[in-house]
């Protein structure tokens, strides 16, 4: 089994940063890709950004230039910093680790971009 503990978000101001953290633990392979997907109210779930076991990364266009996606093998964790802030970044994100073809989520943390 493999648990996901995302922390770091909160409320920013239009314009801010706010930076997501996703710890990993329990049976993980070295070789794994994990991204950050977010949901918004009313909106389907969408990826944000991923990150290969090699360090290959994608975005989804409303972010690229803004957020930055990286990960720390030795600590099972990937970041998701995130500048430029702006309200259509609000939603619940979640972090996502895929492992031989297995999916495991996180609990979501709340971002909330507002003045």
């Amino acid at each position: 089994q493999v648990q996901l503990v995302e922390s770091g978000g909160g409320l920013v101001q239009p314009g801010g940063s706010l930076r997501l953290s996703c710890a990993a633990s329990g049976s993980i392979f070295r070789i794994y890709v994990m991204g950050w997907y977010r949901q918004a109210p009313g909106k389907q779930r969408e990826l944000v950004a991923g990150i290969s076991g090699g360090g290959s990364t994608n975005y989804a266009d409303s972010v690229k230039g803004r957020f930055t996606i990286s990960r720390d093998n030795a600590k099972n964790t990937v970041y998701l910093q995130m500048n430029s802030l702006k309200p259509e970044d609000t939603a619940v994100y979640y972090c996502k680790l895929t492992s031989l073809g297995v999916q495991y989520w996180g609990q979501g943390t709340q971002v909330t971009v507002s003045s």
